[in-house]
């Protein structure tokens, strides 16, 4: 894997994620193409008024997937590419950036399929947990896509569940 990656978890506790600081790192003067994800924390799942959620991770072992999630997308688009994963970890409320995915390369095809994949392959393989915190003041561990059971197509994107992303 190239130096030109970077991923790493945000402590909420510590500050937030910037999303500017993703498309900083993947700029690059030979780069045309700049794709970016950025999840957010949305006031509504499953028709339940949502507060908030709290990720939680044993971080060392999230860092470790996710490295071998660049490393593929980097050994699939070539070494001209940078790649910039940060996701939350602790408690955020509604509007709060939760994760950001950028891809960087040469020409825009390349840039949006690069980040399409990081992002579904983070969504789905990473070992975080996503406790969400209704209005009513339940509060329920999310079935997360790393627990699914899923046939990916050619892009990693398609899988059948019911719970909502």
């Amino acid at each position: 894997m190239s130096s030109g990656n970077t991923w790493k978890v945000v402590d909420r506790a510590v500050a937030p994620i910037d999303p500017a600081e993703g498309i900083e790192f993947v700029s690059d003067p030979g780069f045309g193409g700049i794709d970016v994800f950025i999840g957010k924390v949305r006031d509504l799942n499953q028709g339940r008024p949502v507060l908030g959620i709290t990720y939680d991770m044993f971080e060392p072992l999230v860092l470790n997937e996710i490295q071998r999630m660049v490393a593929e997308v980097e050994a699939q688009f070539g070494p001209r590419i940078k790649l910039y994963v940060s996701h939350a970890k602790g408690r955020l409320g509604v509007g709060d950036v939760a994760l950001v995915v950028a891809a960087g390369t040469p020409h825009r095809d390349e840039a949006f399929r690069a980040c399409r994949q990081l992002i579904e392959e983070v969504k789905h393989r990473s070992p975080i947990w996503k406790q969400e915190h209704y209005q009513d003041g339940d509060s329920e561990w999310s079935e997360g896509c790393s627990l699914c059971h899923h046939e990916a197509d050619g892009a990693g994107t398609a899988h059948a569940h019911d719970h909502a992303h």
